[in-house]
This record gives structure tokens, C-alpha cells and sequence, in this order.
């Protein structure tokens, strides 16, 4: 049996084929760079899931689903104001206390809540969202 490469086994359709040579030219940290710029950008992870290792038993995989999350403020955009009105409504906290805290997540994201239901961190997700802050759940 004859050795396949690379080209043989993986066949890029004509319209990617520019955009693979131009990622093929560039080095890893070039690489690296880019993914993180699309994970950004687009709000995916190019991590693998954990589900994709198939645990052994279905029990198992159901028992690990997290039901507790931190819900993080990672980015303000260009809504500051909308933002603070809606860290001020889920959070309790006063006009002051809200606006320093979407200050601080300008620099470094900051956690609006701690261990918060599933359906209450992505309720909390979309309304920042709605106002174009990005959030992350952990």
C-alpha cells in the first residue's frame, strides 16, 4: 500500500485553497497569534470540548456538567454607560460601586457573581451581551 501525504488525505476545496497556502507560510507563534485574535473575535475556543473524549459512562459525563459559574465582565464596548446600568441592575450594587467596577474591567476582567445558577449566568450573560459587553462563565 502506497504512502498518502498530507494533500492526499485532506482535500481543500478551491475556494480555502489561498487562504491554506497564506496560514501554511506562517510560523507557529504567527500561528498562535491568529488563532487567539479569531477566538476572540468570533467567541469560540479552539480548545477541544471535554465531551469529545467520550467518557466511558453516560452517568459519568452528567455528573461533571458544571452547575455552578462565575460570571465575568471581560470587556466593556462602546456602550460604558449601558453597561453600568445593567451591572447596577444584576448586581445591587450603587451607581458608584457599578461604574468602578465596568472601569476596572476596561483594564482586567472583573467577576460580577459568584456561583451563579446556569440559567441565571446566561441570563446575566445575555442581557451584557444585549448591550455589547463580553462576558465570560467559569
Amino acid at each position: 500500500m502506497a504512502k498518502e501525504t498530507k494533500e492526499e488525505i485532506l482535500a481543500v476545496p478551491e475556494k480555502f485553497k489561498s487562504l491554506v497556502e497564506s496560514i501554511e507560510k506562517l510560523s507557529v507563534l504567527e500561528l498562535a497569534e491568529l488563532v487567539k485574535i479569531l477566538e476572540e473575535k468570533f467567541g469560540v475556543s479552539a480548545a477541544v470540548p471535554m465531551a469529545a473524549a467520550a467518557p466511558a459512562d453516560e452517568g459519568e459525563a452528567a455528573a461533571e456538567e458544571k452547575s455552578s459559574f462565575d460570571v465575568v465582565l471581560a470587556a466593556v464596548g462602546e456602550q460604558k454607560i449601558e453597561v453600568i446600568k445593567v451591572v447596577r441592575d444584576v448586581t445591587g450594587k450603587g451607581l458608584k460601586e457599578a461604574k468602578d467596577l465596568v472601569d476596572a474591567a476596561v483594564s482586567e476582567p472583573q467577576v460580577l457573581k459568584e456561583g451563579a445558577g446556569k440559567d441565571e449566568a446566561q441570563e446575566l450573560q445575555q442581557k451584557l451581551t444585549g448591550v455589547g459587553a463580553k462576558v465570560e462563565l467559569k
